[in-house]
This record gives structure tokens, sequence and C-alpha cells, in this order.
């Protein structure tokens, strides 16, 4: 199975490409789309065609984006909002499944920690794929979305997936 995670960001969106084979993670692709500032119809349209060409490119079979999450300026977690619509409706239109992670649900997987920091997570996304070097932060929490799909896609949490239903605290919610 080929996993394409997103890392959504108004200026910078992260990507990364992971092949799931029995328990093995192997790396396949990771990087940044870079929208250069500008208007945000502008950069929504940049993401949307950028993720578009990943896809093409790289042909996942899954894919997983990071959730917003509330920041205490309104103005950029709206656009950060916007940015992520972009990148799920050019995964949607691709026809693949998209899963939603929390920042907190990566890091617990990748990390072991819900409250490591970004240098952590790149840390163990290296150490993950067996990778030479730590990638770029916004491609490292891109693969970490990725990875958390991988550990999150087979046997009971893919069935609540399909039924909508998920687990807090040992229960189905």
């Amino acid at each position: 199975m080929r996993i394409l995670g997103i890392d959504p960001g108004s200026r910078t969106t992260g990507f990364g490409v992971i092949d799931v084979v029995g328990q093995n993670r192997i790396y396949v692709a990771s990087g940044c789309i870079k929208t250069q500032g500008g208007p945000l119809p502008e950069r929504i349209k940049i993401i949307l065609d950028g993720i578009a060409e990943i896809i093409r490119t790289y042909q996942p079979d899954e894919s997983a984006v990071e959730q917003v999450f509330v920041n205490v300026n309104p103005a950029a977690t709206l656009m950060l909002g916007q940015a992520r619509g972009a990148a799920v409706a050019a995964l949607v239109l691709a026809n693949l499944p998209v899963a939603d992670y929390t920042a907190l649900q990566v890091k617990q997987a990748v990390v072991g920690n819900g409250h490591a920091d970004k240098e952590q997570v790149g840390l163990m996304v290296q150490r993950h794929l067996r990778l030479s070097g730590v990638p770029q932060a916004d491609a490292a929490d891109a693969l970490g979305v990725a990875l958390t799909h991988a550990q999150h896609s087979g046997g009971i949490a893919k069935k609540l997936m399909e039924y909508q239903l998920s687990m807090k605290r040992g229960r189905m919610a």
C-alpha cells in the first residue's frame, strides 16, 4: 500500500509518500509545496495543483491529512483551514480515501509522546524510515502523518474508520 501524508499550510504544505510492505515502512518521496505569499486564492490554487501533481507522480492508494488546530489568531486558523480544504479537495478529486489525524496523534504514533517538539518528530521519522538525514520540518511532519496512517490503517482501527467510529479512552465514540 502507498500512503500520501499531507501537512497543510497556507505558505508551505508538506507532503510525504511511503510504501507499506508487511511491517516495513519504506520512504518513497517527500517535499514541500511553497506558495511564495500572494493572495490566498492564488495560494489555494498552487496547493491544489501541487497535490494533484504529486498524486499523478506517485499514485498513492490512500491519503492522510493533519487536522487543523484552533490557534489564538482566528485569521491564521481560517487561512490554514482553507489550505487544508484545498489539500483535501485535491485528494477527493483523485478518488483517494482520506484519513484525518491530529498533531497529538501523529506525535504519539511517531515519537511515543503526544507533546514532542518538531525536532523530535523529524529525528524519529528519520529513524523509522532509515533516512540518511532529517527531512525538512514540513516534509517530516507529512511523513509522520503517513506513518501514523500506516500504524492505524490495519485491523480494528480501519474497521472503526469505515463505520466512522473512533476510540476514546478505550471506548467507542
